[in-house]
C-alpha cells in the first residue's frame, strides 16, 4: 500500500512538473528541483560554513577546531544570548530572497529559507528548546499581515521537532525603523522595546529559547528580546538568524 501510494504521487509530481517546471527562487530561471536555486544564483548566495563567530555567526578566517570562536564585534559588545547561529550573508541573492520574504509577499520562499535556517542552527539546539520569533508592533503586523521570522521560527520548530511559541513575545510599543541609525542609536530605539506576553510567563520560565529572526545587524533588536526572556525566567538563551550583515573584506 505504501509503495502505491509512493507510486503515485510521484507520477503526479511529474505530471506537475511537466506542466509547472520547478523555478529558481531567486530569479525564476529553471532548474531540476522544487525550491532550488540556478547555478547563477547560488554562486551569489553566500552560505555560512567553517568557523563562525558563537555569538553571532558571522564567519571567520582560521579553521574550525572544535573551540568557541568569538568575532571582534562580539568581543567588544556584551550579548546577553549564550551563542548564536546564521544561514547566510545578507548580500546578493541572499538579501534579495531576505526582500522578497519581508516585503514581497513571498510566501513561498518560507519552506527553503526554513531548512537552511534550521540546518544553520543545529549546533546550537537544545533539548525541551522553545522556539519564538522576534515580534512585531500590531500596527505593523496589520499593514505587512505576516510576521516573516514566526514564519522562519514555525519551519525551523517543526524541522527540529521543537516547541513552537509564535505570540511568546510582544512589541507593546511601535518602534521607529532601525534603517539608516547607527549601532547606539538602535540599541537605544530598541531599549524596553520587547517583553514576554503575560499569559506565556508560566511556559517560559526555567526552559532554554531560540530567538528566531530574519535579519541581524546590530543584534540591537535580538538583546531586547533576550534580556525579556531572561527577565522573565528563561534558562538560557540563544539566537538564529537567516541572514547576517557582514562588514565587506
Amino acid at each position: 500500500m505504501g509503495a502505491d501510494f509512493r507510486a503515485v504521487r510521484n507520477g503526479m509530481l511529474a505530471a506537475l512538473h511537466l506542466i509547472f517546471p520547478p523555478r529558481c527562487i531567486g530569479c525564476g530561471g529553471a532548474v531540476t528541483d522544487d525550491f532550488g536555486l540556478c547555478a547563477a544564483c547560488w554562486r551569489e548566495t553566500d552560505f555560512i560554513s567553517g568557523l563562525v563567530c558563537d555569538k553571532c555567526g558571522v564567519p571567520l578566517p582560521g579553521k574550525n577546531e572544535g573551540r568557541a570562536e568569538l568575532c571582534d564585534e562580539c568581543l567588544t559588545i556584551a550579548r546577553p544570548w549564550d551563542r548564536g547561529r546564521a544561514a547566510i550573508l545578507y548580500r546578493d541573492t541572499g538579501r534579495r530572497l531576505v526582500l522578497a520574504l519581508k516585503h514581497g509577499d513571498r510566501l513561498d520562499l518560507v519552506p527553503p529559507l526554513g531548512a537552511w535556517l534550521a540546518r544553520a542552527a543545529e549546533p546550537i539546539l537544545l533539548p525541551d528548546m522553545l522556539v519564538a520569533p522576534v515580534p512585531l508592533h500590531r500596527w505593523r503586523l496589520l499593514k505587512r499581515r505576516y510576521n516573516q521570522a514566526a514564519l522562519l521560527s514555525g519551519a525551523l520548530a517543526r524541522a527540529a521537532g521543537l516547541d513552537h511559541c509564535p505570540d511568546l513575545l510582544a512589541r507593546p510599543r511601535p518602534t521607529p525603523s532601525q534603517e539608516g541609525r547607527g549601532r547606539e542609536a538602535r540599541f537605544a530605539n530598541m531599549a524596553d522595546a520587547i517583553q514576554v506576553a503575560r499569559r506565556r510567563q508560566g511556559q517560559i520560565m526555567g526552559r532554554p529559547v531560540l530567538i528566531v529572526d530574519d535579519v541581524m545587524t546590530s543584534g540591537a533588536t535580538l538583546a531586547a528580546a533576550a534580556d525579556a526572556c531572561l527577565a522573565a525566567g528563561a534558562a538560557s538563551v540563544s539566537v538564529a538568524v537567516l541572514a547576517r550583515v557582514a562588514k565587506e573584506g
